[in-house]
């Protein structure tokens, strides 16, 4: 099964080799990269949407995304270790499938990255106005600087999301000075998270408030809650899969690690276990305690998380009686109900500090899969040039900060977690098949890693993204088919003539334009 022209393994390497990017991250590093995305993601921005979804639920909701995460993990864990170069699932799919399929798998993840990060930068930017400036220094931002015009639940007034795009920008220039830098921030702030998120268990699972009640009806909207709605267990877990985007971008580093063949699958499985078991002991805390039920509407199923009517039904509560489902900074929210304002507080600073790790991370992602695109001649090759005293894809970088930075301004956000799934989900059953693939096109090539029981773990993978997808509401469903016709015409307008492969460019030639990168100290620039 291939369409177009197929790469070939060794092209690929060679290609790595002499147009590459600097190796300086460990097994440790990338087990903190992982971490970072998933618990910044999913716990500080997702947790109510998701109990709007699910309810109680959300635990289960958890273990579903987490345990298809885990099987499409060993897939990747087997194939970025046996194909250690930036790209992911773009690379893989280039060398098993074809050229036009792995260029929709390219394009499905600049989707999925780019507006992961706008969505994220929009989520600090709710803790940077909310906590930060209204709590602590009593400064009320207007609402046309914080707000986008069609901004979550309809906020009136607003212009541009300011601290959004201060934070994109941000993270932009710390990912140009270079990588190793960026993975030693985002180790402090993988570590203030876990601290947070370790005081919140440990205040809120044996507290007086905590209450196995709190838990009944488990499943107010059911396992499934029908096609398209994304409400349910299995709509909750379609939609915080989000959170577990991580591991995705852990693979993509493949080629800036030390030892890929050993330390990326303990980087990509070693994340998701940790986050998990995290996800779902959090979620029993916050919803043991102050309950997590959602917030029905007049034909019994959930209003729509972020819809104007969710809004409208949140405006009429109380501050100190808003109900889970309504805060934008749920953790927080929960500790200050039980008498923890303070360590409540502290969580919201802890989440405000942390969030730009996830976006750093996600920003990472998409770089380097724009990058190898961009190597390939897929899209323009000025895009990976690599400077000469950072070591890192600094244009390529700086325009993906900039597309982010816009959608965090300007877009609207209730939908932005969904629509990133699609893309998520296409590139996770892609990278299951590739895998499958090499085992028959290459059963020579060297596997430090190989994937347990393939046979079963592969088509799980396959199994559970589509099932997932198909959970989605209808809107985010249709956003992948529609972004991916704009890529098709794109490749055959643009890309598909300017291919270095169709060209015959495949090793060596590839370097033409580029210095070659003298290795350098960890560290230094």
């Amino acid at each position: 099964m291939q369409f177009g022209r197929v790469k070939p393994l060794d092209a690929i390497l060679a290609t790595a080799e002499k147009k590459s990017l600097h190796r300086s991250l460990g097994w440790f590093q990338l087990t903190l990269f992982g971490i970072g995305c998933v618990i910044g993601t999913g716990i500080f921005v997702l947790t109510s949407a998701g109990a709007q979804k699910a309810g109680p639920g959300l635990m289960l909701a958890f273990a579903i995304a987490g345990a298809i995460c885990i099987v499409a993990a060993l897939c990747y864990a087997e194939i970025a270790a046996m194909v250690p170069v930036a790209g992911s699932a773009y690379t893989y799919t280039y060398a098993t499938m074809g050229e036009v399929l792995a260029w929709t798998v390219g394009w499905a993840l600049v989707l999925e990255y780019a507006v992961a990060a706008s969505a994220v930068s929009v989520g600090w930017s709710g803790y940077f106005t909310g906590t930060i400036l209204n709590e602590f220094l009593g400064i009320q931002l207007p609402a046309f600087l914080s707000g986008a015009p069609l901004a979550l639940g309809g906020v009136e007034g607003g212009f541009i999301n300011l601290p959004a795009v201060f934070i994109a920008l941000l993270i932009t220039g710390l990912l140009m000075i270079g990588t190793t830098e960026s993975a030693r921030v985002n180790a402090i702030l993988v570590a203030i998270k876990v601290a947070a998120l370790t005081a919140f268990v440990a205040l809120t699972l044996p507290s007086d408030y905590f209450s196995t009640d709190k838990f009944n009806p488990f499943l107010p909207a059911g396992v499934f809650g029908g096609l398209g709605t994304g409400v349910g267990a299995v709509g909750a877990a379609a939609t915080i899969f989000f959170a577990y985007v991580g591991f995705d971008a852990v693979s993509t580093a493949a080629e800036e690690t030390k030892n890929p063949q050993r330390n990326v699958p303990i980087g990509l499985i070693g994340s998701l276990l940790f986050c998990t078991v995290f996800y779902i002991l959090v979620a029993a805390g916050a919803i043991g305690t102050i309950g997590g039920q959602p917030i029905m509407g007049p034909n019994g199923v959930p209003f729509p998380a972020g819809s104007e009517e969710l809004a409208r039904q949140c405006a009429t509560y109380a501050a100190n009686d808003l109900p889970l489902v309504c805060s934008n900074e749920a953790l927080a929210h929960v500790l200050r109900q039980i008498g923890w304002s303070g360590v409540g507080n502290a969580l919201g600073i802890a989440a405000f500090v942390a969030l730009p790790s996830v976006i750093l991370i996600l920003l990472f992602g998409q770089t380097r899969v724009a990058f190898v695109m961009s190597r390939d001649g897929l899209l323009p090759e000025s895009w990976s040039k690599v400077h000469p005293k950072w070591k890192t894809p600094h244009v390529i970088t700086a325009i993906t900060g900039s597309v982010v930075a816009f959608g965090a301004a300007f877009l609207p956000v209730g939908k932005l977690a969904d629509i990133a799934n699609a893309g998520t989900l296409y590139a996770f059953m892609m990278v299951a098949i590739a895998v499958m693939m090499l085992r028959k096109t290459a059963p020579n090539q060297p596997r430090k890693f190989r994937t347990p029981a393939l046979w079963l773990i592969g088509p799980l993978t396959i199994a559970g993204t589509i099932f997932l997808y198909i959970n989605l509401p209808i809107d985010a469903m249709l956003v992948l088919p529609l972004w991916g016709a704009i890529g098709l015409a794109v490749y055959y307008a643009y890309s598909r003539s300017r291919s270095h492969l169709g060209r015959g460019i495949v090793e060596s030639h590839e370097v033409e334009a580029v210095t070659e990168i003298e290795p350098h100290t960890p560290g230094t620039h």
